[in-house]
C-alpha cells in the first residue's frame, strides 16, 4: 500500500493530548495524496502551525518524530474539524491537474452509475455534457470545466464536498479518500 508522503497540520497540541500517559508535542494531519488523517508526534521545540505542510515519508524527518497512528474523522479535535476543510481546499487548488484528469477520465462504477455522478451536483444532465464535452477536447483547468459545462457547480466545491463525505467514513464508493480501517490498524511505519 503506498503511503502519505506529505500531509498538512489541522491541529496543533503543543502539550499533547490531556489524556495521553506520555505528553508530548502531537498534531493532527490530513494527507495530501488520499486525504489520510493521521496523528503524529511533533519534535520537540519545533514550530508548527494550522496548514503547515510536513513530510511524513520514510525519510528523515525534519518536524515529525513518528506517526503514532491514522485516526478517523470522529477522532479530530475540534480545532481540526474546523480547519480541515480549509486545508482540504488548498490541497485541492494546489493538485488541480490531478483532480480535472479525474473529470477527464472517469469512467463508469456500473450499469447505472459512473464515478462522476459521485459528485454531489452532478446528476445524468451534467455527466452527459462533461462526457460530451471532454470527448472534443480534455479539459485543462477548473475554469475550463465550467465554461464548458453550462451551470455546473463549481468544481472545487463538488470534490471537497465529496472528500468531506469520504472522510465521515460511511460512503459505499470512494474516489478521493483512503477508505477507513476497519479494525484501527497503524499506519505502517514511524522513526
Amino acid at each position: 500500500m503506498e503511503m502519505e508522503e506529505h500531509a498538512r497540520v489541522i491541529d496543533f497540541m503543543p502539550d499533547g493530548r490531556s489524556a495521553d500517559r506520555e505528553r508530548e508535542p502531537t498534531a493532527q494531519l490530513v494527507g495530501e495524496k488520499y486525504f489520510t488523517l493521521l496523528e503524529v508526534a511533533i519534535k520537540r521545540q519545533t514550530p508548527c502551525a494550522l496548514g503547515q505542510r510536513l513530510y511524513i515519508g520514510k525519510d528523515e524527518r525534519q518536524e515529525v518524530e513518528k506517526i503514532k497512528k491514522r485516526i478517523e474523522f470522529n477522532d479530530l479535535t475540534a480545532t481540526a474539524r474546523n480547519e480541515l476543510p480549509l486545508v482540504v481546499r488548498n490541497i485541492i487548488h494546489d493538485r488541480e491537474a490531478d483532480f480535472v484528469n479525474m473529470f477527464n477520465k472517469a469512467g463508469p462504477i456500473s450499469i447505472r452509475l459512473h464515478q462522476l455522478e459521485l459528485l454531489p451536483g452532478i446528476g445524468k444532465k451534467h455527466l452527459q455534457e462533461i462526457l460530451e464535452a471532454r470527448e472534443s477536447k480534455k479539459f485543462e483547468s477548473f475554469k475550463e470545466v465550467q465554461s464548458r459545462v453550462p451551470l455546473l457547480p463549481d468544481p472545487t466545491n463538488l470534490i471537497l464536498t465529496r472528500v468531506s463525505e469520504e472522510l465521515q467514513g460511511d460512503s459505499k464508493y470512494y474516489l478521493f479518500v483512503r477508505p477507513p480501517s476497519r479494525h484501527h490498524e497503524e499506519y505502517g511505519y514511524s522513526r
